[in-house]
Parts: structure tokens; C-alpha cells; sequence
């Protein structure tokens, strides 16, 4: 397990050279990226919109400034779940009626049907014996069972559990299993124990649309590739540093501005290439790549990671947002040698890292046979309104683009 690292007596200082590119690092840029990315006319930047192609074209020419030979690689995406409007969800009970709140009391499964418009039936537990023409109450271990059952009986659909951010958000997410047959639709824990008690004590009728349908679409990944030694230079390192620039979109009637997630990945990427690439870079071959839908499966990764030359260094950044106790890292593929230049680069910039799960581009690359290295720095609102650039915090967006830095320098020293 990779260990702690820190600024103890003894552990080494940076050279004059390095604390001058450390010192580079602007925090008020790389507020000023995550704010743009974040805003309204980028639409969350899901993969395949036109909030997200006006995002990569913007990120092209902020490469495109730093001198780099830049370009678009597009890739088909298939299975992402497309909410196109506000579900609906209520129920009533002796003639009261108790309406929903979307993203709050309830949210699209990600297993369900599309049920474009309203449907008012009945509700039954899943232990019925009459299940046709009603909606199903179900838990959350026995909802697949419930989604069986529904299709064989012919009802209407599946109401199940799922729990809440700290924050009372259920947080989106646009990729998943299968879809099932029926519609099916999860509900905060506390509303889905009121319906069960209300269900118990009698007839329980609910009204509900799930409008949420699976496409294919289109990703772009930007790739940037800075000015390099001769191609025959023995001693050239090849690093590419990556962070994922999709998120999983607004809503239809409620913006999710995936501020932390990732647009602080990407802000520190971008930042660091900019401070890299103003100093002597020796036999560094430098490239950056944004990369799209990740929250989609990872498809652009791993559409870039085959192109990739066996000895590309990989670092992805997907989180820079709220550094709590320490950067969490996962190292994939023969990232041995990356892996304690990381650490080395850490304790001389005063970073804690700690081994930790890092689901996201890095494992393309590294399945791919590339040393690959993920990490993450945290994503406060993941996936809900609450994500907004006003909680990624400067300090932390100085730690990673800083970390990047001092790595990418003691590779080349």
C-alpha cells in the first residue's frame, strides 16, 4: 500500500528551478477555467451535446495558445441514458395527494424503460399475488426480482430504494445496466419507508413518468501535443497527462454544473501544462489529453489508450476540488517507477497521498499495458445542483496542478 507522504525533516526541498515553476502555479486561472467550463452555455457538458463539443472546441484553444499541435478525435458512444424531461412522480391516499420532487425524493433507475407520459395505477408489494396493471413496491435487494415479476405479470412498473448525498441530493448518473421492460423508479429511503406504511394501512394509488431513453452519440477527445525532442533522442520521456472534461449534463430543468467533477481535473491539467511548457523541457515529449465520456463508461480512454506508444507515462486527474486528509491514488499497469516519482514529487511539494480506488480514464490506460496512474483530489455536490465552482477550493487546485508539476520536472531530471 502506497504510504503517506509528507514534509518531515529531512525529506527533500525542491531545487531553485522547481520552486520557481511551483511558484507559477496561478490559482485565480485555474478558478477562472473551472467557472467557464461551469457555466451556463456549456449545459453540464455531457457527451454529445452541444454544450459539450463548445467545451472541447473552447479547451482547443486554450491549448492552441500554449503552443501546442492540437486536434479533435471523435469516437461513437452508445447507451447513454438521455432524461429529455422532468419526470413525474405522486401518490395519494384517501384522497391526498403527494407530489414529488424530482432529484430529491426520487430519481430515473438507470435499468429503466422510457415512459414518456404519466401513467395512474394502483400500488402493490412485490409479495402480491396480482401485480397486472400496478405499480410495485420493491427494496433494494429484491428490485431486479420486482422488475421479473413486473414484466411476467404485466405491470406498470418498479418502485425501489436509493439513498442520498449527505446534502439530500441523489446524485446523476447517465450510464448502467440494461434496461428493463418496465419503468423503473428509485425513491429516497424515507419516502420509500412512508409509501410501505401507507401502502400497509390501505390502497395507495401513484402517478408517475420516467421519460428517459438510451441513444447513441457522438464523443471528442482533445489531444495536445507540445513541441519535443528529435525522434531519435534515447533519453526522451513520454508523459501524457489526462482529465476527463464531460459531465453527465443538466437536467431539464435544473442546472448541474459538475464544477468539481471534472472541471477542477482539468483546470490543474491545463495549469500545469502552461507552467511546464514556459520552462526548459529537455528530452520531454509533453501531451495533454481531455478526454470525453467518462461518465458515459470511460469510452474515451479507452478509444485513446490503443494510440498510444507502450512507454507514455500516463497521469489522469479526475477531482481537484476539496483535498481532505490526502490525495487518493491508484496505480495501474508497470507504474512502479511512475508511482515512486509521484511519491518523491508529493513530499517535496507537501501533498499526503493515500492508496485508494480511482474508477476513471487511468484504468483504460492501464489496461492497455501503460503505466498509468489515477488520482483524485475531491468532488464536493458530485453529480447534483450542489456542484457549483464556488466549492472547489483554490488551495486544492494549487496541490494538484503543483503535484503534476514537480512530477512531470523529476522524470526529466
Amino acid at each position: 500500500m502506497l504510504r503517506m507522504t509528507s514534509t518531515l525533516p529531512g525529506v527533500d526541498r525542491p531545487a531553485a528551478g522547481l520552486s520557481a515553476l511551483l511558484k507559477a502555479v496561478s490559482a485565480g486561472r485555474m478558478q477562472a477555467t473551472v467557472r467557464e467550463l461551469a457555466g451556463d452555455r456549456y449545459a453540464g457538458r455531457r457527451v454529445g451535446t452541444p454544450g459539450g463539443q463548445a467545451a472541447a472546441i473552447w479547451l482547443i484553444e486554450r491549448l492552441g495558445e500554449l503552443g501546442a499541435a492540437t486536434a479533435l478525435s471523435g469516437f461513437d458512444v452508445a447507451g447513454v441514458r438521455e432524461l429529455y424531461a422532468t419526470p413525474v412522480l405522486e401518490w395519494s391516499t384517501s384522497g391526498q395527494a403527494q407530489r414529488l420532487q424530482h432529484r430529491r425524493d426520487f430519481v430515473e433507475h438507470l435499468a429503466s424503460a422510457d415512459l414518456a407520459h404519466t401513467h395512474s395505477a394502483p400500488l402493490a408489494a412485490v409479495s402480491e399475488a396480482d401485480l397486472h396493471g400496478r405499480w410495485v413496491l420493491a427494496g433494494a435487494a429484491d428490485w431486479g426480482r420486482a422488475c421479473e415479476l413486473a414484466e411476467a405479470h404485466g405491470a406498470v412498473g418498479v418502485l425501489t430504494v436509493r439513498g442520498t448525498d449527505a446534502e439530500g441530493w441523489m446524485p446523476k448518473m447517465i450510464a448502467g445496466p440494461p434496461a428493463r421492460q418496465v419503468p423503473v423508479i428509485a425513491l429516497r429511503t424515507e419516502v420509500h419507508a412512508r409509501l410501505a406504511e401507507a401502502l400497509a394501512s390501505g390502497p395507495v394509488q401513484v402517478t408517475a413518468s420516467m421519460p428517459l431513453r438510451q441513444i447513441t452519440t457522438r464523443g471528442h477527445n482533445v489531444h495536445a501535443r507540445f513541441p519535443h525532442p528529435a525522434q531519435g533522442d534515447a533519453s526522451r520521456v513520454r508523459v501524457l497527462l489526462s482529465a476527463h472534461y464531460d459531465g453527465v449534463g443538466d437536467d431539464p430543468d435544473r442546472r448541474l454544473p459538475a464544477a468539481a467533477d471534472n472541471a477542477s481535473g482539468v483546470a490543474a491539467v491545463l495549469e500545469a501544462a502552461r507552467v511546464l511548457t514556459a520552462a526548459p523541457l529537455g528530452a520531454l515529449e509533453l501531451m495533454v489529453a481531455f478526454l470525453d465520456a467518462e461518465e458515459a463508461g470511460a469510452w474515451g480512454s479507452a478509444h485513446h489508450a490503443p494510440t498510444l506508444p507502450p512507454d507514455t507515462l500516463v497521469i489522469n486527474l479526475d477531482g481537484a476540488a476539496q483535498l481532505h486528509e490526502a490525495a487518493a491514488v491508484e496505480a495501474g499497469g508497470p507504474a512502479h517507477a511512475l508511482l515512486a516519482t509521484l511519491d518523491r514529487a508529493a513530499r517535496l511539494t507537501g501533498v499526503p497521498l493515500k492508496a485508494g480506488a480511482m474508477a476513471s480514464d487511468n484504468r483504460r490506460y492501464a489496461a492497455a499495458g501503460l503505466a498509468a496512474i489515477g488520482v483524485g483530489m475531491g468532488m464536493p455536490g458530485y453529480q447534483t445542483p450542489a456542484e457549483t465552482p464556488d466549492r472547489v477550493q483554490p488551495d486544492t487546485l494549487l496541490t494538484a496542478a503543483r503535484l503534476l508539476v514537480a512530477t512531470v520536472m523529476l522524470l526529466i531530471t
